[in-house]
């Protein structure tokens, strides 16, 4: 796979394959036997797709692409953590990869717990409210922006993630800044499968 594409040619190629998914027209790529064995010893991702958990949003499958074609680093609400950031600079200064995209989607269950954990005051227990207490700080500039609406928050949540990580990873920022990296804000669509930029950093 050729990881020498800039960060707008791996976007269109993102794009591209997300709309083949979305009219039903997927073409299911690298996925034989053949490609797999060509990757034993190597890989060349062209994107990182830092994502929520949700089941329903299975980077390859929604951007039609196959084995070795994406760094896939998931988690709840795409809530950044320390192995979340190392595992992105691991894919920006090892794997030289173009383009990071933070993909947030539609009714995600994290920040509702988030919006019902503010409203309540009653923040779960275990390790959830960790979670929780990550993605507050992205309720919270909603709220001060007018912004209640649980979908419109989970795009504010997906710009400051990234944002934060940005901020966060001298390594990110200096690709970022050199023009080698971008990093882009995109929300998906449950019902009809559509990925859309909300936000960037970098050169598109």
């Amino acid at each position: 796979m050729d990881n020498q594409l800039t960060p707008a040619d791996a976007w269109t190629r993102l794009r591209d394959g997300n709309l083949r998914f979305v009219s039903g027209s997927s073409s299911h790529p690298n996925q034989d036997a053949r490609h797999r064995a060509s990757l034993v010893d190597t890989q060349h991702p062209f994107a990182v797709i830092f994502g929520c958990s949700d089941s329903r949003l299975a980077a390859e499958i929604i951007f039609d692409l196959g084995l070795g074609d994406i760094f896939v680093v998931r988690t709840a609400g795409q809530v950044i953590d320390d192995a979340v950031l190392g595992s992105l600079e691991f894919s920006v200064s090892v794997l030289n990869v173009p383009l990071i995209v933070v993909l947030g989607h539609d009714r995600c269950g994290a920040v509702s717990a988030t919006i019902d954990a503010i409203d309540s005051g009653d923040m779960p227990a275990g390790f959830l409210r960790e979670l929780v207490e990550r993605i507050t700080p992205s309720v919270l500039t909603s709220r001060r922006n007018g912004v209640t609406d649980l979908n419109a928050t989970v795009v504010e949540h997906i710009k400051q993630t990234s944002k934060r990580m940005v901020d966060s990873s001298r390594v990110i920022a200096d690709a970022v800044e050199n023009g080698t990296t971008a990093v882009m804000g995109v929300t998906y669509r449950l019902k009809d499968g559509k990925a859309e930029i909300v936000s960037g950093f970098g050169a598109l």
